[in-house]
């Protein structure tokens, strides 16, 4: 597979990092997945393209993103619908486009959304270290420099050399709902110690408005309810914790547990949010209201199972 450089970063913005789907089988190390917060924004950037469903992006925090193609090259934006453009002129998100060599693109800051994803024909390419190219910062590990660093820049990102393929204006059906609802409810399989959650925690968790906090990172999401949730569980050892897992510390408000979030964890779990669930809430900034709903885990299981075999994801 012949490689060139395809894009010199100009301005990385708050934070952009290189992002494949994710590093699995090294949680017992304590080693995270990392991977794309909005999985399904990944993913059909992927689709998109016709790329495989683990080929590298850059995940864009908050916009500020400018970035120059050195080749021509398919590439789309999915996620959060900030302000594109390309030379200048308006580009649309969710829509394959076609770069020339020397195109220079621009990505702003925006309020519909906190993260999104540029991916280019192919994948960005780097070396993998435990099989994956996803920037773990809290593990220094993957990256395009194999250290955990965000991009920087002046970085020079490579792709393959591919043939010309007739996917420029390809998007989603016009029937999808791609962007943030006005209200967010968030699915929650219950899990672990929600039996030991007293019967008026468990509907107070899911009857009252919570609003996300601007105490967020690619590790987790403090959210706060109206209320604190009361008669908690009490101290238990450390056990594994699964993506996604919502805890309820000792101040009775949960944290939800996103992709860099350490492997181990002492707070009781109430649940677990659903593949859908995380993607939305990796999308809100602070101030959004939420609120939960208890979803069978079948279900959850069903939805999970469709949306793999839809993108194509084998691991």
């Amino acid at each position: 597979m012949k490689l060139a450089t395809v894009l010199e970063i100009g301005r990385p913005g708050l934070l952009a990092t290189l992002q494949d789907y994710g590093r699995f089988g090294y949680q017992a190390q304590g080693i995270t997945q990392g991977g794309p917060l909005d999985e399904r924004a990944f993913l059909w950037a992927n689709r998109l393209l016709g790329n495989s469903f683990n080929a590298a992006q850059i995940e864009i925090t908050l916009g500020g993103f400018s970035a120059t193609f050195t080749r021509d090259t398919l590439f789309v934006v999915t996620g959060a619908e900030f302000p594109l453009t390309l030379n200048d002129q308006p580009l649309k998100a969710w829509r394959v486009a076609q770069a020339r060599a020397g195109d220079q693109l621009q990505i702003a800051s925006g309020d519909q959304g906190l993260r999104c994803y540029l991916a280019v024909a192919g994948g960005f390419q780097a070396a993998p270290q435990l099989g994956s190219v996803a920037t773990v910062m809290r593990d220094a590990l993957g990256g395009l420099t194999q250290d955990g660093r965000p991009l920087r820049n002046s970085d020079r990102l490579s792709a393959p050399l591919l043939r010309a393929h007739s996917l420029v204006s390809r998007r989603p059906s016009s029937q999808l709902h791609l962007s943030l609802p006005p209200r967010v409810t968030l699915d929650v399989i219950p899990a672990a110690q929600v039996s030991d959650f007293s019967a008026t925690a468990r509907e107070l968790f899911t009857n009252q408005s919570y609003q996300v906090t601007a105490r967020q990172d690619r590790m987790g999401v403090r959210i706060e309810g109206e209320s604190a949730l009361p008669d908690l569980p009490g101290q238990m050892i450390s056990e594994p914790l699964p993506l996604g897992s919502v805890q309820i510390p000792t101040d009775g408000q949960p944290i939800a547990m996103l992709n860099d979030h350490q492997t181990l964890g002492g707070y009781p779990k109430i649940g677990v949010l659903s593949w859908q669930a995380r993607s939305l809430l990796a999308q809100l900034p602070a101030g959004r209201r939420v609120q939960f709903r208890w979803l069978e885990l079948s279900e959850a299981q069903r939805q999970l199972r469709q949306a793999l075999r839809f993108f194509n994801v084998t691991r």
